[in-house]
Parts: C-alpha cells; structure tokens; sequence
C-alpha cells in the first residue's frame, strides 16, 4: 500500500514553493495525508493571512473526494450532484482550485492545498507540487 511520507512531503512542497516563487504568487501550502492530517505546511513571506486556512480546507476536500478541488465547482452548483457539499460537514469543502490529489502508483496518498494567488495561480502550484511525487 502506497503512504506518503513526510519526505515525500517535504519534496512535493519544495517544489510547490519553487514554482509559486517562479510565478511571482506568495502561497500557504498545505499537504494532507490520506487520513486528512497534516504532514507539511509552509507560509511563504507575503502570503495572505487567510491562506493558510483556505489551503489546509482545499487539501482536506481534494483527499476527501479524491478529485481538484477546481473540478468541483460546477458538481455543486444548484441542480448538481455535490449541491450543498460546501456546507455538508463541519468542516468547509472549497469547491475553487487550488487543491489537487497526491498519487503514488496510482493511489490517492494525500492532496496538496495551495492559496495565495488567483484560482489558476494556486493550482499550477498545486500541480507542481503534486507532480513532484
């Protein structure tokens, strides 16, 4: 059975925190194992103060529904299979990118939750940090 480990977790947000240096977007990070428990965290200098929540609910959703986060929106919209995800659990669902699936041969081993940019800054983010995998 595949794990993410905290090295694992240290590399995929390296390489989260490269890329959002690269693009000039200042990001909380937040990486979740499986169980949706911290494993790694990292506010860069000049990241909003709200992002470090909104990271840490965007991997909780991703690793929730084993999706991106950015695919859920439209699932939730009224008339759509996920209406009322957002507000179903005690703790919010972000349905906005950001959020992304870690895979390790092919298993949901965890997600990353990235806030800070726009919705397509946080996900490039997001995605390189998972690709780091």
């Amino acid at each position: 059975m595949a794990k993410l480990t905290a090295e694992l977790a240290q590399k995929i947000l390296v390489a989260a925190a490269a890329k959002a240096t690269e693009i000039d977007s200042p990001s909380s990070i937040s990486i979740l194992d499986s169980g949706r428990e911290p494993v790694a965290f990292l506010r860069q200098d000049g990241a909003l103060l709200a992002s470090p929540e909104i990271s840490s609910n965007k991997a909780y959703t991703s690793v929730s529904m084993k999706m991106p986060t950015g695919d859920l929106n439209e699932l939730v919209q009224p008339g759509g299979p996920f209406f009322g995800l957002q507000t179903a659990q005690a703790r919010p669902f972000v349905t906005f990118a950001g959020g992304v699936p870690i895979l390790v041969d092919g298993e949901v081993v965890g997600a990353i939750g990235v806030a800070g940019g726009t919705g397509e800054q946080d996900e490039e983010v997001a995605n390189a940090g998972a690709a780091a995998a």
